[in-house]
């Protein structure tokens, strides 16, 4: 059976190969078909999951099997040591790993996944002491809310000797950035990393104590009150709400609308060596991303069924449905419209800007994780070198080639395409300026300046 299983296995590839070449003249057959790909249980997996199940890998000759990882750490090293061909990634990780922040690989992303997708929960307890600093508007808080709000709350606990503790998801998460963007835009500092002195834990100087907690387990470490709140994607802030232990006080669509949030990556030796393997994951990826925004999020429903499996995200439905759909509950029973809280495709959302990676950049710098000064020539030698817009073009023009989408659903690859287009301001006001990012550092009131060591 094993061997005509086998023999029925390879009959269909070369099929699929075959007609694929036909279809696809300029992309040759996959070098490596048989491929295992890495993810993390959040909503924004969702394009790994929607090729899968679309058939969108079986059409490029790919067969594909998709893992679900313990953590982003996990997850990366198994990436560097190809025990995985690729990933779903931080969009932070590509790049802390090219500048040797942690663990240092050589790893490029070419697909950028979603927009939105995170928000900061908190606990109850907190939630009902930052209650009398909000303004209300027909019973219910005004949103966005402030992270000064905040302050009398980190007060009590330092008059009682405590620490205000928060978690993230991994120290060059966007969630981490997200998080530390919020609070000191409403003057909180959330802490400085010194490498260079040894220090990589972010607190430095810290009015919140960040720390490292892995997604699935952030409402049960709120509840047990290890963290008094946090930052992470969905569902696991639609679970708190759920649960009734927290309530979500931010979407990052609140913080920056239409940020990036996650990426595919890849070393760059795995792409050079199989360069028509990763075009082909391209094209059944940007297919994926493609499906679950057309016609209006029309199949979002259908998503929603798919990526509750215990083999994707494995949360209730009616949990991811509560962000997938089109809206978000803050405290239970306040259900509020946020089209774009997910975004896959409609705004570009898929291409790999070079503005995405500064941002993650002149954050990393903000911080401290790059502790020392770097031109602005550096920042946009970094960001061409790990966001591959030249890698994305190939793939998406070969499926406006073969008709399956069509130019129109892309940026003009004729042009430069740096800077992400239908981007909102972000929330504390400063003006994201990718070209100048040592400028854009020093507008900020807490944080390093372009020129300053922690």
């Amino acid at each position: 059976m094993a061997t005509t299983l086998k023999h029925l296995r390879s009959g269909i590839t070369a099929l699929l190969l075959g007609l694929a070449s036909l279809a696809q003249a300029e992309i040759g057959p996959a070098e490596k078909p048989d491929l295992k790909l890495g993810f993390i249980k959040l909503t924004d997996m969702a394009p790994l999951a929607i090729a899968w199940e679309q058939g969108y890998f079986l059409d490029e000759g790919l067969f594909v099997e998709l893992e679900a990882q313990a953590n982003w750490k996990v997850l990366l090293d198994r990436v560097i040591t190809s025990e995985l061909d690729g990933a779903h990634m931080l969009a932070g990780q590509p790049l802390g790993a090219s500048i040797g922040y942690g663990t240092q690989a050589n790893i490029i992303t070419a697909f950028s996944m979603d927009l939105n997708g995170n928000g900061i929960t908190v606990s109850n307890a907190v939630w009902e002491a930052m209650k009398p600093q909000l303004s209300e508007e027909g019973g219910q808080p005004v949103h966005p809310i402030n992270a000064a709000a905040l302050k009398p709350v980190i007060e009590e606990f330092r008059d009682r000797g405590e620490r205000f503790k928060m978690g993230m998801v991994f120290p060059v998460s966007t969630h981490n950035y997200e998080l530390r963007y919020w609070l000191a835009a409403g003057g909180l500092n959330p802490g400085y990393y010194a490498p260079q002195r040894g220090d990589t834990s972010g607190t430095l100087q810290a009015d919140v104590h960040l720390s490292v907690t892995p997604p699935p387990q952030m409402p049960a470490t709120m509840e047990a009150g290890t963290i008094q709140g946090y930052c992470v994607g969905e569902p696991w802030n639609q679970q708190a709400v759920f649960k009734g232990v927290g309530v979500p006080v931010i979407t990052d669509f609140e913080i920056w609308p239409n940020n990036p949030e996650k990426v595919f990556g890849v070393t760059e030796a795995w792409a050079e060596k199989y360069p028509n393997t990763h075009l082909r994951l391209l094209r059944a990826l940007i297919r994926a991303a493609h499906w679950l925004d057309e016609n209006n999020n029309a199949n979002r429903a259908e998503a929603v069924k798919i990526l509750s499996q215990s083999s994707y995200v494995g949360a209730d439905p009616e949990v991811i449905a509560n962000s997938m759909t089109g809206t978000f509950e803050y405290e239970k029973g306040d259900v509020r419209e946020v089209p774009d809280f997910n975004v896959f495709f409609r705004y570009h959302a898929t291409y790999p800007y070079p503005s995405d990676a500064i941002w993650y950049l002149s954050q990393m710098r903000r911080w401290g994780q790059i502790p020392e000064p770097k031109s602005d020539d550096w920042y946009m030698k970094t960001a061409a070198k790990v966001y591959r817009g030249d890698l994305y073009a190939q793939a998406a023009q070969s499926l406006i080639d073969d008709g399956l989408l069509a130019a129109s659903d892309f940026p003009d690859f004729s042009e430069e395409n740096f800077e992400r287009p239908f981007q909102g301001t972000l929330i504390d006001g400063v003006p994201f300026t990718p070209k100048t990012p040592n400028a854009y550092i020093d507008r900020f009131e807490i944080g390093l300046k372009a020129d300053q060591t922690p």
